[in-house]
């Protein structure tokens, strides 16, 4: 019978370290999502929206609404920025935007945005060139950049 009774023990325990090791992971990488935004050069007076911010990215519009070009700027590869910009803009995992741009390249028929490393580098290129549009955590934005908002 402890037999039996330990068993149990042992097995309810590990259902509970399982249950606990699946809300820590699952609140630390809530607590670790980069809220991203969308950012233009402060001068440009366009009105995007988060359907035209996805054309942008995928190559398929390359004018602003106003009609002027479009010079779109991503994070780099691997980075979490860009993960959660495909997944919250896109729509689209990393994976299937990596996928996307190679039939794209493969075909001649786009190039994909130009990737910098880190928010600093997207801001410098942004706030020096009123084509481009990127995207930057929301908490390295500075008066250098116009947020979109949607």
């Amino acid at each position: 019978m402890s037999d039996l009774y330990n068993n149990f023990i042992k097995e309810k325990i590990s259902v509970y370290i399982k249950y606990f090791a699946v809300c820590f992971f699952l609140v630390f990488t809530h607590i670790s999502y980069a809220q991203v935004v969308t950012v233009i050069n402060k001068n440009n007076m366009n009105t995007l929206t988060k359907k035209h911010i996805s054309r942008i990215f995928l190559g398929k519009d390359k004018q602003f609404p106003d009609g002027s070009e479009t010079i779109p700027v991503s994070q780099a590869k691997g980075s979490s920025l860009q993960d959660s910009f495909n997944e919250a803009i896109l729509g689209r995992s990393t994976s299937q935007v990596a996928a996307y741009w190679s039939r794209l390249v493969f075909t001649g028929k786009g190039i994909p945005p130009k990737e910098v490393e880190g928010d600093a580098a997207v801001i410098d290129l942004v706030s020096k060139n009123q084509s481009a549009i990127g995207y930057i955590d929301q908490s390295a934005v500075t008066d250098a950049v116009k947020v979109i908002k949607f």
